[in-house]
């Protein structure tokens, strides 16, 4: 599988990334490299390896869950430059 420039475009567009044309071939070509890393990858042999959850062989301790302060909602949003309903309003950015 390798990336066009009009799959560089695409993925632009839906990235919400504005590419100069002239900084097009070198997405492409980055794209490519990516690709063929992930390609790379695929290759290697698993067969009897156990999944992981994380590298590290470390166990997390776990701490009783406390409120120690709450209903601070006025407080807060003091600091808010706009709330409504108990809630920060702020600028849609999804269209």
């Amino acid at each position: 599988m390798s990336v066009d420039t009009q799959t560089v475009r695409k993925i632009a567009y839906l990235s919400h990334l504005r590419i100069d044309d002239d900084k097009m071939t070198a997405f492409e070509a980055e794209f490519n490299k990516i690709i063929d890393w992930v390609q790379q990858l695929n290759e290697v042999n698993t067969d009897n390896v156990e999944p992981l959850v994380s590298v590290n062989d470390t166990k997390l301790t776990l701490r009783a869950d406390k409120v120690v302060e709450g209903n601070q909602a006025d407080k807060i949003l003091k600091n808010a430059p706009l709330a409504e309903y108990d809630y920060f309003v702020v600028p849609k950015v999804v269209e």
